[in-house]
């Protein structure tokens, strides 16, 4: 790492952890704020503007699951936030994913692609501003998602989630009305074709000497580099 601007910064090819904690209260003895999604992912660019990450195919990640390892999506919305869950490692599968990240902003937006480099879309993610720690970065996922086309046409994704979240208490009035708000400047920077999407990222290439990185069996440890946070959670 180097320091900029009084920030330790990452170098290009460098590894890290691209982490989400699991929704719910903020109870320092509670399991449903753990870590429940963990994907290595190596350094693009970081810098005082941005911070760009590749997510390569085949990366080993963990994701959250039902208790039985069933996939979260297969459970019904009404339970599907209340049904005991548990995490489990996986492979990325498909294509891999650029995700680019600007200090404080309540979103990340991740482009894809489909075989042969054929750009596909972005994805603008709402979730809390990341956080920056020795070996990575963390965050919270706020459900709301926004998809955007190369025609410029978006749509919103996962309403039903994010209205759910709430009914179950994942997400609290005061959390939601933040939400809708940070999803409103995010249609706005659409309408207006600002950064990142005027930018030029969706002709980016990784650097075929990178190598896909590992998932740490310390994947879910505290930044602060105390004990490890349990990795099984409600939400």
């Amino acid at each position: 790492m180097t320091g900029t601007g009084g920030t330790e910064r990452w170098a290009p090819g460098d590894q890290i952890l691209w982490r989400y904690r699991g929704n719910g209260p903020r109870r320092p003895d509670s399991a449903a704020h753990a870590f429940h999604i963990c994907r290595p992912v190596t350094v693009v660019q970081d810098t005082d503007e941005l911070l760009a990450v590749w997510v390569a195919p085949g990366t080993e990640c963990v994701k959250p699951v039902l208790a039985d390892g069933t996939d979260v999506h297969a459970e019904p919305l009404a339970t599907r936030y209340t049904a005991p869950r548990t995490t489990a490692r996986s492979l990325w599968l498909g294509n891999g994913v650029l995700k680019l990240a600007r200090p404080g902003e309540p979103w990340s937006v991740w482009l894809f692609w489909e075989r042969g480099w054929q750009f596909r879309s972005w994805y603008v993610n709402l979730e809390e501003p990341r956080t920056r720690w020795a070996g990575g970065t963390d965050s919270e996922d706020h459900f709301l998602d926004i998809s955007v086309y190369p025609d410029r046409s978006w749509l919103w994704r996962d309403e039903d989630e994010f209205e759910q979240a709430q009914r179950v208490g994942l997400i609290t009035p005061d959390t939601a009305h933040r939400v809708r708000a940070a999803g409103r400047a995010a249609v706005g920077l659409i309408r207006d074709w600002g950064a990142p999407f005027r930018d030029g990222w969706e002709d980016w290439r990784p650097d075929p000497a990178w190598r896909v990185p590992e998932l740490p069996d310390d994947w879910d440890r505290r930044p602060d580099g105390s004990d490890r946070t349990a990795s099984a959670m409600p939400s």
